[in-house]
C-alpha cells in the first residue's frame, strides 16, 4: 500500500483530535513462543493503520500542528552485529525515507525526548489498557512534567482512548484496502478449491491443512488466524482447532481458513463430503444453510440495520430445522424463544479488515448501527447437530454445516469478496471428481 495512504490517515485523525492534542501509540511487542524463540511476528493493527511500519520496538506520535513536523515515530536504530542475526531495520533515515515520518529518532532516547512533546498539550490519546508497559511509560511522563508545574510546564489534563476515533475510521475501508482484502480473498478461495479437490477418506485433517498453508505461502501470505479443519463430529466444534483427526468417508469437512495479506484478512468457511457426494440428510441440511446465507447476503446493503442479516438468516434456519423435524411449533414462537440455539450458537457474521474480528461498534446509541457503503463483514450461518443434543434422530448425528463469505456494503448492493470459492452442492461435487 502507498504511503499517501497512510499519511491520509494520519491526517484525517489529527483533524479530529485538533490542535491540543497529542497521540502515542506503541508497536506490538514480540512475544515469546518458548524459551528464548519469538512467534512470527506481527505488528499491531492500529499501529500498522497509521505507519505500515512493521517492525517491534517503536513508538508513534502525532503532534497536531507542531511547526518541525506532525509525525515522529522512535524506533530501533541501525545495528550491523544484530541485523547479522535478524534482518536489516529500518533506522531512523529508513523510518524517515521509507515511511514517511517527518522526524525519527532512537527508541532509547523517547524519555529525554517524549515528555517534551506532551507539554503544553490538553490531551494524550492513547491505546489504554492495550500493551500497560506503555501505559505507565506514558504516565510517568505527564508526571514529570506535572512536577514542574511551579516552573510554568504545563502537562495535559486528560487521557483519552485512541480507539473511539481510530476505530470507527477502520471501519469504512478505502479502496486501497478493499484491493488488497479482494487479493486476500482471492488467495483464501485457491487454498479452498485446492482443499476440495484433494479431500478424500484416510488423509487427516492437518493433511488437508497444508494445502492452505502453502497456498498462502506461495502468495506471500499467511493465515488470517488459526485454521479450522474438522471432519464429522469436530465440525460441529465451533472453535476446533486440532486439526489431527483422521477424515472418515460419510462425513463432512467443515473448513474455515483465511489468507492475511499485508495484514488485511479474508474470512472464508465451506463445507463439504469427504467422499466427493453428499448424504440425503447432509444435502438436507446444507440447503438450508446455504439459502439462510443467501438471503443474509442480500440483505447486507446500505441502510439496513446491521442485525438484519442476521434474523434473515435465523428465520430460514429455524423454518429448516422445522421441516426436517428438529424442531416443532409457530416459527416465530420458536425464534422469540431461541429454540434453534442447540442448533445455531454464534451469530451471522462480524466486521473484517486489519482484524478477523475487526473493531467498530455494532450498536450506535443503543441501537443496532445502520449498513454504510465501505463496510466489509462476513456473512456466516450455520447448523451443529452434534450427537449430544438429546432426542435427536441419529441420522442427524454429527452433520454439521457454516457456509462463509466476505461482503462488502457497496452503494450498488453487496459484493462477495469470496465468489470464487463454489458452495452450490452440484459445483463442490464437480470440483471435487475434477
Amino acid at each position: 500500500m502507498i504511503q499517501e495512504e497512510y499519511r491520509r490517515r494520519r491526517e484525517e485523525l489529527m483533524a479530529m483530535m485538533g490542535e491540543q492534542a497529542v497521540a502515542v501509540l506503541a508497536a506490538a511487542p514480540e512475544q515469546i513462543r518458548n524459551r528464548d524463540v519469538h512467534y512470527p511476528y506481527r505488528q499491531d493493527s492500529d499501529f500498522f493503520y497509521l505507519t505500515g511500519f512493521a517492525e517491534p520496538e517503536a513508538v508513534l506520535v502525532l503532534v497536531p500542528g507542531r511547526a518541525q513536523g506532525e509525525y515522529i515515530l522512535f524506533n530501533r536504530e541501525r545495528d550491523p552485529d544484530r541485523e547479522v542475526w535478524d534482518g536489516p531495520r529500518a533506522g531512523q533515515d529508513g523510518a524517515c525515507d521509507q515511511f514517511g515520518a517527518d522526524d525519527a529518532f532512537p527508541i532509547d532516547d523517547i524519555d529525554d525526548i517524549l515528555p517534551g512533546m506532551l507539554e503544553g498539550r490538553q490531551k494524550v490519546y492513547g491505546s489504554l489498557g492495550q500493551h500497560p508497559e506503555m501505559d505507565q511509560m506514558l504516565f510517568g511522563w505527564v508526571n514529570q512534567l506535572r512536577a514542574r508545574s511551579r516552573l510554568g510546564v504545563r502537562a495535559p489534563d486528560e487521557f483519552v482512548s485512541l480507539e473511539h476515533l481510530l476505530h470507527e475510521m477502520r471501519l469504512f475501508k478505502s479502496a486501497a484496502e478493499l484491493a488488497q482484502m479482494r487479493e486476500a480473498a482471492a488467495v483464501a478461495a485457491k487454498a479452498h478449491r485446492r482443499a476440495m479437490q484433494r479431500c478424500r477418506p484416510g488423509l487427516f485433517e492437518y493433511q488437508i491443512e497444508a494445502e492452505f498453508h502453502a497456498v498462502f505461502r506461495d502468495h506471500g501470505g499467511e493465515h488470517a488466524y488459526p485454521p479450522i479443519v474438522g471432519g464429522g463430529r469436530n465440525g460441529c466444534i465451533l472453535h476446533y482447532i486440532d486439526n489431527r483427526a483422521e477424515l472418515r468417508d460419510g462425513d463432512l469437512l467443515l473448513i474455515d481458513a483465511g489468507c492475511e495479506l499485508d495484514c488485511y484478512a479474508s474470512d472464508i468457511t465451506r463445507t463439504f463430503p469427504v467422499n466427493g457426494r453428499f448424504s440425503g440428510e447432509q444435502r438436507a441440511v446444507y440447503e438450508i444453510v446455504l439459502a439462510a446465507q443467501q438471503a443474509a447476503i442480500v440483505a447486507t446493503r446500505a441502510g439496513n440495520h446491521w442485525n438484519e442479516p442476521h434474523e434473515q438468516a435465523v428465520r430460514l434456519l429455524v423454518q429448516g430445522l422445522v421441516d426436517l423435524g428438529l424442531l416443532d411449533g409457530d416459527i416465530d414462537g420458536l425464534i422469540e424463544q431461541e429454540a434453534y440455539r442447540p442448533f445455531y450458537m454464534h451469530r451471522t457474521g462480524h466486521w473484517l479488515g486489519l482484524d478477523v474480528h475487526d473493531v467498530g461498534d455494532y450498536k450506535v446509541d443503543g441501537h443496532w448501527r445502520e449498513l454504510e457503503p465501505g463496510m466489509v463483514v462476513t456473512v456466516e450461518p450455520g447448523l451443529y447437530i452434534a450427537d449430544n443434543i438429546p432426542d435427536v434422530d441419529p441420522r442427524w448425528h454429527n452433520i454439521g454445516v457454516r457456509i462463509e463469505d466476505d461482503v462488502v456494503v457497496s452503494r450498488d448492493g453487496p459484493e462477495v469478496l469470496s465468489l470464487d470459492v463454489p458452495k452450490a452442492i452440484d459445483d463442490i461435487e464437480a470440483l471435487m471428481r475434477s
